[in-house]
């Protein structure tokens, strides 16, 4: 779908059919021309209400206010009501005031994340008609003639929901052909793709010499070998590096705390960090992002076997923690615990975390939220500005000290799971804590996406399956801070 920014009034362009937006019983914009096929219709403009006239070629879809997360819920509904339509080209007008740049984005996002279809597995294929997208700023252009922040904008909205969407892609794709070793080529691929983006892959054997002994236990009963996925951006004059690092785990049985069946049913979707943090570090190259960006990846799978790792295990992790299993089930975070380690020694200026980690997480704030945890109030305050902007929902969850002593073991430092059944999302990430070096604890954030990562039915602009949880809400992050830094820099000079 091409996306074009015209300054024309939305009555002088052609195109086979328009999208009107309506506030919540506002009938009577100026936009609004069939008021009364409305009337018959009973249509209020409702958020995700559409009435589809055909014989105007014209689709109208509500909203209970303006703001850039609905519109993006209502032009994805407007483009699944008209989705079987031989239309070939929509318009819409962008409902703007003063800036042309945050509702074209989220016309953009809403279009592009709305369309989204996983079809690799199916015999026929339902291509999307449209091939033209074209928004009309004619409240802006009547103020100025520079729509050149709307073309800015559309070319950054289009590299966000293409990276989400990617993300996807990686989450959707079943365990046998997206092993490990297929998503480090996938990650080495991509390198290859990318300006400024290298690639490093370890195998088991480095695994071994890095010591990195939770991660390999986790791995080592199936016959997919683990990896370690670096995968670096470092663009010339970079002044911070924003380290991201990802579960990985391409199917997860439970191991020999073996999952209930209905519960292995959706278990490829426990890669769904790993695709966030490496459609992140695409999203950042692609838009040549100022900061060196890193995404580092344990992927491997959690298998039974003769020699799987067991409850009554205790494993040696990267920094000489040790760690009692009680549950082969609570593996994430042992790849995670490693994975961290490795990832304070490249000594970031930020570090994230994203994993599908708990359902403890999901009861606590539902199936469509982040949990994002961490020391820093003012970073977590950051994180979550920038993910209500990209629509993205999260909620903070509180460390406390009391949590923190469930997680004693009688026979080693740390057991890899609580001591009680309350407030598992909470002591699953206060166990990471063990793992992140005191110098880098104010500057790193644990978000848990059990619950968006992947929801087996559709809401928003979002299809059954895998959403790209997390992706949209850091690099809107990053161009927050990417904002800041240009703004100080212009003060100094």
């Amino acid at each position: 779908m091409k996306f074009i920014v015209k300054e024309n009034k939305i009555d002088d362009i052609n195109a086979d059919c328009e999208i009107v937006i309506v506030v919540n019983k506002d009938t009577n914009h100026k936009w609004v021309k069939d008021k009364e096929d409305l009337k018959t219709l009973k249509f209020e403009g409702k958020l995700e209400e559409c009435a589809f006239l055909p014989h105007q070629h014209r689709v109208y879809t509500g909203v209970d206010s303006l703001e850039r997360d609905e519109i993006r819920i209502s032009v994805a509904a407007a483009l699944k009501k008209i989705a079987n339509c031989d239309y070939k080209s929509v318009k819409i007008a962008s409902y703007i005031k003063d800036c042309p740049v945050t509702n074209t984005k989220a016309i953009v996002e809403g279009a592009l994340l709305g369309t989204y279809k996983f079809e690799r597995y199916k015999s026929e294929k339902n291509e999307l008609n449209i091939k033209e997208f074209i928004i009309s700023l004619e409240d802006y252009a009547q103020k100025t003639l520079n729509i050149d922040p709307a073309i800015a904008a559309v070319k950054e909205a289009e590299i966000i929901a293409e990276v989400t969407n990617r993300a996807k892609e990686i989450v959707n794709t079943p365990p046998d052909d997206m092993t490990p070793a297929l998503l480090a080529q996938y990650s080495i691929d991509l390198a290859n793709e990318l300006e400024d983006v290298t690639c490093f892959v370890g195998d088991e054997n480095f695994l071994k010499e890095q010591e990195m002994g939770a991660f390999l236990a986790v791995s080592r009963a199936s016959v997919h070998k683990p990896r370690l996925i670096h995968l670096k951006y470092k663009p010339k004059n970079s002044e911070k590096k924003i380290v991201f690092v990802g579960k990985g785990l391409t199917y997860d049985s439970g191991g020999l705390s073996l999952k209930p069946s209905q519960h292995m049913v959706s278990m490829k979707a426990d890669k769904s960090g790993a695709a966030a943090v490496i459609s992140i570090l695409e999203g950042a190259a692609r838009m040549k992002l100022p900061f060196e960006v890193e995404a580092i990846v344990g992927a491997c799978e959690n298998m039974i076997g003769a020699n799987a790792y067991k409850p009554d295990d205790v494993l040696v992790a990267k920094n000489k923690k040790t760690i009692e299993v009680r549950n082969t089930d609570a593996e994430g975070r042992l790849v995670l615990a490693d994975c961290l380690c490795y990832a304070t020694e490249q000594k970031p200026d930020f570090l994230f975390d994203y994993a599908t980690l708990t359902g403890a997480c999901v009861v606590a704030v539902g199936e469509y939220t982040t949990g994002v945890m961490g020391h820093s109030r003012e970073l977590k305050h950051s994180y979550m500005s920038a993910a209500n902007k990209s629509g993205e929902l999260i909620a903070s969850l509180p460390f406390n000290r009391y949590l923190k002593k469930l997680l004693k073991s009688q026979i080693a430092d740390i057991s890899n799971i609580s001591a009680s059944r309350y407030g598992g999302a909470i002591t699953a990430a206060l166990f990471l804590d063990n793992f992140v070096q005191d110098e880098y604890k104010d500057k790193w954030l644990h978000l848990d996406i059990a619950g968006p990562a992947y929801v087996e039915k559709s809401w928003g602009y979002n299809q059954s399956g895998a959403t790209g949880a997390g992706v949209r809400m850091a690099l809107y992050w990053m161009k927050d801070l990417a904002n800041k830094k240009s703004k100080h820099h212009k003060k100094d000079h």
